[in-house]
């Protein structure tokens, strides 16, 4: 089997596996330590959130993070944190698609949760997301001992709260309508979007043993991706469907939100896409890690993807 097709197989199977372990642990019938009912209404909603859709981008990120780090597929601490950062994640779509944020009516080619379920489900299902997120990371200490339960806990709460995605969304509402520097746009994606990319980088690392330098050089790697992921946001928005996205195209124009297209025009912000790409790239390199190649293709998908 060539290289690119044992990589590909390798996705695939972490795909599945992240697939079958949501569907377990976001279920209508009990929550993660499987002894409590949650209520149908507001699990529906749960579900509706995290199923049906998305790249599953930071899963991924986790898992090839922890295969580099030398932890072994299908370790249980990798497949929980990979999770968990996905159900930050659908969390922080379900509120910020309300109308009290960016009042958007499509996400993954379907209604938005608020649409479906009415905006308090929605509300309570981003809640409970969060938490369950955390649940996932705190099982049993036999399962997963308290420092790394710590660790990881500590790293996706940064990536979550004021000094990451919460903090960078209230800068982005707070902009609209104004010029924006480019060091005041990267600093507002970096917490925005970056943090948590970064962060579920970082977190696949924890569940393995790195040396200083290369866990400084996935820090770097989890950075560029993370700022270049949503420059390429910027440019798609501009430049595919609605249908290709699975969202609302153009939105971020009719908002009059700072974007990097609107401040550097679209050719500087395909030429920057690729230069972060470069410098992730060039992390991976200097990290002196042999097996990066999943963290190399997540890479490309970054900066590649049409959606």
């Amino acid at each position: 089997m060539s290289n690119q097709a044992a990589l590909e197989s390798w996705m695939a199977t972490q795909l599945a596996a992240v697939e079958r372990a949501l569907n377990a642990w976001v279920s209508i019938d009990t929550t993660v330590d499987g002894t409590h009912q949650a209520p149908a209404d507001l699990m529906a909603a749960m579900r509706y959130a995290v199923q049906g859709g998305g790249k599953r981008l930071r899963p991924l990120l986790v898992l090839a993070a922890a295969r580099a780090a030398g932890a072994p597929d299908g370790a249980e601490a990798a497949l929980r944190a990979a999770c968990a950062t996905e159900l930050i994640h659908a969390y922080s779509l379900v509120h910020d698609d309300m109308p009290c944020m960016d009042n958007d009516v499509l996400r993954r080619g379907k209604p938005t949760v608020h649409v479906q379920f009415g905006e308090a489900v929605a509300l309570l299902a981003g809640d409970a997301l969060q938490a369950l997120a955390f649940e996932l990371l705190t099982p049993d200490p036999a399962v997963i001992g308290v420092a790394q339960q710590a660790r990881l806990c500590r790293l996706l709460s940064r990536a979550a709260g004021c000094a990451g995605m919460a903090g960078g969304q209230a800068i982005d509402l707070a902009s609209v309508g104004l010029h924006l520097t480019e060091a005041q746009l990267r600093e507002m994606h970096r917490l925005k979007t970056g943090a948590l990319l970064q962060a579920s980088v970082m977190m696949g690392a924890a569940c393995g043993s790195l040396a200083a330098p290369a866990e400084a050089a996935l820090q770097t790697y989890g950075a560029a991706i993370g700022l270049a992921f949503q420059v390429v946001d910027d440019i798609l928005d501009v430049t595919a469907d609605s249908a290709t996205l699975g969202k609302t195209a153009g939105k971020d124009a009719a908002a009059d939100k700072p974007t990097y297209v609107s401040l550097m025009g679209l050719d500087a912000a395909r030429a920057y896409a690729q230069d972060l790409h470069a410098q992730a790239l060039a992390a991976l390199a200097d990290s002196g890690l042999s097996d990066v190649d999943a963290l190399r293709a997540l890479a490309d998908l970054v900066v590649d993807r049409s959606s």
